[in-house]
Parts: C-alpha cells; sequence; structure tokens
C-alpha cells in the first residue's frame, strides 16, 4: 500500500505478487542525521562500473571507541586478524547482484528466550540482505507484533494478519503483505490475533505445517524469507521450524540465555526427525556483547567451546542505537547507517550469504 495525501492506499504490483506499503513513520530529522549527511547509496552507484557491486560499508569508519569494546585487545585483533570469538575472523565477500529471484531460503529466528534480539535481527539482518540486492519477506510470527511495530507498522490497526493467512482458506497471500519503507523488502504482519491461532490450530490435520502451505506461494517472488518467532517452543514456535530450511539462534551474552540453548537444539532435533528433514541450525548469533564485562566474554568463549563452527564469527555489540530504531520505525541500517550496528548486521549478511554458498 502507498500511503496517500488523503490517508487512503492502494494496491502496487511487485514482482508477481500485489502489495500493501505502510512508509516507516519517521520524525522529521533524524538524530543521526542532525550533524552530518548520509549520502544515498543511489549516489555511489550511478559512479560504478560494469561488474562493480556497491559496498555500504565502504564509505564508513567504524566508531574506534564502540569498536574497541568487541575486543579486549584491539591490537591483537588488527594484527592477527581474530574475530571476538577468538576465532581467526574470515573475509566475507560482496556479494554480486542477482539475474533472478527464488525460490527462497527460510530461515527461522528462534529462542525461547525473550529479549535476546530475535526481532532487531530479524530487521536488521532482513534489510542488509535488502541491501545486497536480495528480495527478503520478513514474517512476524510473534502475537506481540514487535517486527511489526519496528518496521513502522501499528499492528492494531491492521484487519489482516498473517493469522487470516494461516486460518482462513481461500486467503491470498497479497491480501496480507505489506511493502516496507525499505526497497526489495516486504512484511507480513501480525499482532494479538495470532495468539488465538495456537488453540485453533491444535485440531487441524497437519497442523505443523500451516505456515509452511500458507508461505509455499511466496516461495519464488523472494531469495530469504526471515521468520521472526515468539518466545516459546509451543506450537507457532514448531510450524516456525517445520517451514524453515535453517534456524540463527540469537543469543544475549548471559547467563540465563545460555541455559535454554540445549533444550532449543534438543527441540530443533525433534523438528528435523519428525517433521522437517532439511532443517539445519544456520549459526548461533552472540547479542548484546560487551567485552569490557567479564562475564560477557565468558559466555561467548562457553558457547564457542559448545557449538564451534556454529557459532557466527559476526558478534553484534550493545549501542543505544537499537532501541532508537525501534522508535523511528526503521533498521538500523538506514536510520544509523555509518554506525556500528549498521557494519555489523552487514557483515551477518555478508556471513549468511557466505554459508548459504558454502553448502
Amino acid at each position: 500500500m502507498t500511503v496517500q495525501a488523503d490517508g487512503h492506499s492502494r494496491l502496487e504490483a511487485v514482482g508477481s505478487v500485489a502489495v500493501r506499503t505502510f512508509e516507516a513513520r519517521r520524525p522529521g530529522v533524524h538524530p543521526s542525521t542532525e550533524t552530518q549527511s548520509v549520502p544515498a547509496m543511489a549516489n555511489y552507484e550511478d559512479d560504478l562500473q560494469d561488474g562493480q557491486f556497491y559496498d555500504p560499508d565502504a564509505e564508513y569508519e567504524p566508531d574506534p571507541e564502540y569498536a574497541a569494546t568487541l575486543a579486549p585487545d584491539a591490537a591483537r585483533q588488527r594484527r592477527e586478524r581474530v574475530g571476538p570469538t577468538g576465532r581467526p575472523l574470515p573475509y566475507f565477500p560482496i556479494p554480486g547482484p542477482l539475474t533472478e529471484h527464488g525460490p527462497a531460503k527460510i530461515v527461522a529466528m528462534c529462542n525461547q528466550k525473550g529479549g535476546v534480539g530475535k526481532t532487531t535481527s530479524t530487521i536488521n539482518l532482513g534489510a542488509a540482505l535488502a541491501e545486497y540486492g536480495r528480495r527478503v519477506l520478513l514474517v512476524d510470527f510473534d502475537p506481540q507484533g514487535a517486527l511489526s511495530v519496528g518496521l513502522g507498522v501499528n499492528p492494531m490497526e491492521l484487519d489482516i494478519t498473517v493469522y487470516n493467512l494461516l486460518m482462513e482458506r481461500g486467503l491470498a497471500a497479497d491480501e496480507v503483505l505489506l511493502k516496507t519503507a525499505v526497497p526489495g523488502m516486504d512484511l507480513l504482519p501480525s499482532n494479538i490475533d495470532l495468539s488465538a491461532a495456537e488453540v485453533q490450530l491444535v485440531s487441524e490435520v497437519a497442523r505443523e505445517s500451516t505456515l509452511q502451505r500458507a508461505l509455499k506461494p511466496l516461495m519464488a517472488d523472494y531469495d530469504y524469507i526471515v521468520i521472526d518467532c515468539q518466545p516459546s517452543l509451543g506450537l507457532l514456535t514448531v510450524n516456525a521450524l517445520t517451514a524453515a530450511h535453517t534456524v540463527i539462534v540469537p543469543l544475549e551474552c548471559e547467563f540465563f540465555a545460555l541455559r535454554g540453548v540445549a533444550l532449543l537444539t534438543e527441540t530443533i532435533e525433534k523438528v528435523r526427525e519428525r517433521l522437517n528433514p532439511e532443517l539445519e541450525l544456520d549459526g548461533i548469533l552472540a547479542t548484546m556483547y560487551d567485552s569490557r564485562t567479564v562475564h560477557s566474554r565468558e559466555v561467548l568463549a562457553r558457547v564457542v567451546e559448545a557449538f564451534d563452527d556454529n557459532v557466527f564469527h559476526t558478534v553484534i555489540g550493545r549501542t543505544v542505537r537499537f532501541p532508537e530504531t525501534t522508535v523511528a520505525g526503521e533498521p538500523i541500517t538506514t536510520y544509523a547507517s555509518n554506525s556500528v550496528g549498521a557494519a555489523a548486521y552487514r557483515q551477518l549478511a555478508r556471513e549468511v550469504l557466505a554459508r548459504c554458498h558454502a553448502e
């Protein structure tokens, strides 16, 4: 839906899918742009030669003070190219543009503990993938609707959500899809209505595959579908795992978050054995990391010791920019494009793409 001056909306065709658009609600002046102007990507693309691809990170120098918090020994990190996880940090190449899109790879952003960065990671990973020319669909599969809010959508104003797509036969996906303010990134929104689905699905035949059936018609239109799961291991989360090809587990660098990972990996194993043989653990993503605290370093070291290569090299540090982006209703890659947080999610996108190509 493209929002017009009279407050109404219209359907707009994107690819083979007609979608509605909600523009992100921004304040009149970005806090991040009051003192400096960040050039638009299009300005650089005009100067590129054939075969070149725009690198959003090349224009920006991360804040050295904040970058130092990601490494207790910054000199050693630079000298040996050792990442925050203590392992040699590979180079993740800038992906080239695609000549065609689809079929989509479905990624479930899952952790039964709340407040670990699932929604933040879903929004910003999706936006970073879209920056690199991938068509992305974000699925808000949490009745709290945090993903929708984080993209400038008021869930309480929605008449049709992913709940209706699950429960109403004959409803087309294009009636639910919203086009976000990020080019190439769309949204299946959610609100509190989705909480009823967990009860209503109990009596359904093949109830664990309901989301998989709903997403099947959309596979050809996208390169990545990222599902933001609710903080539980209930039927909605099992639906997301059944539909997904891979799972990313955001993990706050805190002891209580670490305790629940074993239960989650056990659930992933059960879903793989009984419902979705293709399901794989893509990686554990360390979030809210601050190497100035011994506790964060110890938790990250334990995670790497236990899961080794299943831990992403990219680590997401703490920054006030993330809660600010929620208020602004947009990803950090557009709200504070030159921030370390934005650079981290761009690197995560490159790492996800590199892992995908290595499979």
